[in-house]
């Protein structure tokens, strides 16, 4: 059976309104964050731009490197067809709507001694969740994905580092 991207986000967001039920008691912040395929099309303003990465920087790290860069567009910006032209068509189809795209890099390096940090990947999946949490915990949605050209993405930092 073949379902349509929009049937597929008309269900999941259906799908969405049972009530999870963790096996073991968490925070309900965790329970309910969530990646759904819409977006209401409404703006961000900048300082709650700004929180987001602010929850991200707060994310552990080894040696409190900081690996991560992150990389945004607002829609209605200059930016936002740089970014958006990096989906993958069926990503583009809902992520049209977002008031926000961003690129995640992580510095392979540490900073201080430009040695290899084997844990730059898993302190910035840390920054991403930290981000994601704040969304959630603000009613917002954040949604990872990996429906984009990486080739080209990878041109967006300041050297190839990231």
């Amino acid at each position: 059976m073949t379902i349509s991207i929009e049937d597929s986000i008309n269900k999941e967001n259906k799908e969405k309104t049972f009530e999870r039920k963790p096996t073991f008691k968490i925070n309900p912040l965790i329970l309910n964050r969530w990646s759904p395929r819409s977006m209401t099309g409404e703006e961000l303003d900048d300082d709650t731009i700004m929180s987001l990465f602010e929850a991200a920087r707060w994310a552990p790290s080894s040696y409190n490197n900081q690996p991560w860069r992150f990389i945004y567009a607002k829609r209605n910006t200059r930016y936002w067809d740089k970014l958006f032209d990096l989906l993958a068509e069926p990503n583009k189809i809902w992520a049209k709507n977002a008031a926000l795209l961003v690129v995640v890099a992580s510095n392979k390096n540490f900073e201080i001694n430009g040695k290899f940090s084997i844990t730059h990947e898993y302190d910035t999946g840390a920054a991403w969740e930290n981000l994601a949490l704040e969304a959630t915990s603000r009613g917002l949605v954040a949604h990872g994905m990996q429906g984009f050209n990486y080739k080209k993405a990878s041109g967006f930092g300041k050297s190839r580092r990231f």
